[in-house]
């Protein structure tokens, strides 16, 4: 996919996650309604509401990442770490989010990008630090336990390189569930930023 192509596709991610919140909020509205009826609670209903909850938080999530950004509508601290906490509800993820102030939606979408790139290398858990430094995003992944794929992870500077070549390559060997890999630095490129990262046994520093 070329940039060129980068606000067309976050349109189609923001017109599916439109449509999909509200069937999603109504089966949400309906078991609460079913529980003030008098419905005797059962594991059933439990596994249904915990779904539900667990889907509503991630379509929210991603309206944000893979949505169209804007640079005037701002989300403040409380917004990010509610969200945040309802995506990582009975996970053995830890997302600290650091700012206090507001952040416009295109800043929030660069950290929930790389909150997705960090999730990939932190399968069994652990925290990650979500920090600005320098008007850039720092996010540090600590865990007893890294498991990052390096040639995953390379996509941020074979993006670099391909741009520096004015090459719009496309990223074949790029599975949808690690797309964020390739959005990621696009978006980061449309604001002049690189995506870097360090690491060693323990730690992974990300910054954009």
């Amino acid at each position: 996919m070329g940039e060129q192509n980068l606000h067309f596709s976050a349109l189609v991610g923001s017109r599916i996650c439109h449509d999909l919140i509200s069937p999603i909020g109504a089966i949400n509205n309906g078991m609460e309604l079913l529980s003030m009826s008098g419905t005797p609670p059962s594991p059933e209903m439990a596994l249904i509401s915990q779904s539900v909850e667990a889907a509503n938080a991630r379509i929210r999530f991603f309206r944000i990442a893979f949505g169209a950004p804007s640079e005037t509508q701002l989300m403040g601290r409380s917004e990010v770490t509610l969200l945040l906490r309802d995506i990582t509800r009975d996970s053995r993820l830890f997302l600290n989010w650091m700012p206090n102030e507001d952040m416009t939606r295109s800043e929030v979408q660069l950290a929930f990008l790389a909150i997705q790139c960090a999730e990939q290398a932190l399968p069994y858990g652990g925290q990650v630090t979500i920090e600005r430094a320098q008007d850039r995003w720092q996010l540090t992944l600590e865990a007893d336990r890294i498991n990052l794929d390096p040639d995953l992870w390379a996509t941020f500077e074979k993006h670099a390189a391909q741009r520096e070549m004015r090459n719009d390559c496309a990223h074949d060997t790029v599975v949808p569930a690690h797309v964020q890999f390739v959005l990621l630095p696009m978006h980061a490129h449309a604001i002049g930023r690189h995506v870097r990262y360090t690491q060693d046994d323990t730690k992974v520093v990300l910054t954009v």
